[in-house]
């Protein structure tokens, strides 16, 4: 595409989110809400935060309040000793607080509005395509509707019902494909399959799209490090450990790591499927953190440490959070009510990290002057089914479960199936990314090899100020009034982008 072509789209886009009154937030703004306009700011306590309403882009933050709709400090969790036996504090970001109750929406919100701002994308004649293991797709979706765009949502067809239902909610074309969380490579196939025969699609996959790594370097960093200076943490007294996933939450440590050096940065995945570990595959049930591939965005040379967690502790944990006999349990133990409250914020990948943190602090020796940060992504919301289906195959859940359940999986969960990395073994995590990028997805050795320079990180944060001046500019161009009191937007009008907009679940 010539500037000339850019530019066009560019008065597309811009003309949309003129007509809309869409004005669009900055990374910035979603660091720190004090930044935000305050005529946008007052208007957003009237507002369901769900709502398909453009001024919900400005809720994309850590920081939303709950209770008030307006902004306060960062959302998060610590989970005590009690519940964890070990020394050192673990203190999650919660996810549940952000549109669709996760924070994918941020990821997938840098992916496209890049492009949307600069005159790469037109969302007029356009697509956006979501390839996701579940909530990436979400938020895709959600961030589509909002800025005027049609979006196609991929996803395994295993994946829970309530991500299924969800996207039906607000209209986003769904296409299922077959297998569970760990068949990431049949949603690349799926990807490849478009790319061919529509035209108008453009693809956004969150496993090589560096707007999902900068957004969580800038906007969950920021939060991390907000956590970290109010606790008055030095250098090497603040760990990030969290599921892998596309690789962008990880970009969060690669910013603890830039100012508070000596922290530690765990990359998570299933035991049941050790890539990073063993060069291992296979299936497992921790829906969200997907596998069987090293991430294209993933800065592996900055990576510690790899763990492996037993999806049958998650899933069964999932229960002991959220049944009264596991949390009758907990409360006998000590623990407070207001924590006890908040399990339910916890999901399964956020579950997964808890037991990664545990196996980090075990490994590491980590005592009371250490915190271990991670990720709670999303809530219980998400896998209330799950739920049903272990009370119909296990019966119901009592006291005896409660208390194997927590001796077994979070007392006595073990430093095992843990590497601490080398630099040559880093090296030989990193070199898998030939199989999946290079030989599959179109990728040359020269771009492989780039990443693993520094250089090549530093110079990519270096884009954040950009993308902010393009975002200021655009708004600017647009001239958009951001509707206070709308109740959001139109559908997308009819177009190449928009046929076959409705919520139709299709196979690849």
């Amino acid at each position: 595409m010539d500037m000339g072509d850019r530019e066009r789209v560019r008065q597309r886009a811009l003309e949309r989110c003129r007509e809309r009154g869409i004005v669009i937030p900055t990374l910035a703004q979603q660091q720190d809400p004090a930044l935000i306009p305050p005529s946008i700011r007052a208007a957003l306590p009237a507002l369901d935060m769900q709502a398909l309403d453009p001024l919900n882009l400005f809720r994309i933050t850590w920081k939303n309040d709950p209770a008030t709709g307006g902004f306060g400090g960062v959302n998060h969790l610590e989970i005590p000793r009690e519940i964890t036996g070990i020394r050192a504090r673990i203190i999650g970001l919660a996810g549940l607080h952000f549109p669709t109750g996760a924070h994918k929406v941020g990821a997938a919100f840098a992916c496209l509005v890049p492009r949307l701002v600069m005159g790469e994308f037109d969302p007029v004649s356009q697509r956006a395509v979501w390839p996701s293991t579940g909530n990436y797709c979400r938020g895709g979706a959600f961030d589509s509707a909002l800025l005027g765009c049609a979006s196609l949502a991929i996803l395994p067809e295993e994946m829970s019902p309530e991500r299924f239902r969800w996207l039906e909610e607000v209209g986003a074309e769904i296409l299922a494909t077959p297998g569970c969380e760990s068949n990431v490579k049949e949603i690349f196939d799926a990807c490849w399959v478009i790319r061919k025969e529509r035209p108008e699609a453009v693809i956004f996959n969150q496993f090589d799209e560096f707007g999902n790594y900068l957004w969580h370097y800038a906007v969950t960093g920021s939060a991390v490090m907000e956590l970290a200076g109010s606790l008055g943490l030095g250098a090497g007294a603040a760990h990030w450990v969290v599921a892998t996933g596309s690789g962008g939450t990880l970009a969060a440590g690669d910013r603890l790591k830039d100012e508070l050096p000596g922290g530690k940065i765990v990359a998570v995945e299933a035991l049941q499927c050790p890539t990073l570990l063993w060069n291992g595959f296979g299936g497992h049930r921790i829906e969200g953190i997907g596998d069987k591939h090293i991430p294209w965005i993933h800065n592996v040379r900055n990576t510690d440490a790899v763990c492996a967690v037993d999806d049958e502790d998650t899933l069964r944990l999932l229960r002991f959070f959220n049944e009264e006999a596991g949390l009758g349990w907990l409360e006998r133990q000590g623990v407070a009510p207001e924590v006890l409250e908040n399990l339910p914020w916890l999901g399964l990948s956020s579950i997964c990290n808890v037991l990664a943190a545990i196996k980090t602090a075990r490994w590491f020796e980590l005592d009371e002057s250490h915190v271990i940060f991670t990720s709670f992504t999303d809530s219980v919301d998400l896998y209330r089914s799950r739920l049903e289906e272990m009370e119909a195959a296990l019966g119901a859940y009592g006291e005896c479960d409660a208390r194997v359940d927590h001796e077994r999986r979070l007392l006595g969960q073990r430093a095992d199936a843990f590497r601490e990395l080398t630099y040559p073994e880093r090296k030989a995590v990193h070199n898998l990314k030939y199989f999946t990028w290079v030989e599959q997805q179109g990728r040359t050795v020269e771009e492989l090899k780039a990443l693993w320079d520094p250089g090549f990180w530093n110079a990519l944060k270096e884009e954040l100020a950009v993308v902010d001046e393009e975002i200021e500019r655009f708004n600017r161009d647009s001239g958009a009034v951001p509707r206070t009191g709308s109740s959001g937007p139109e559908p997308p009008p009819p177009g190449a982008g928009d046929e076959a907009h409705g919520a139709e679940r299709a196979s690849p």
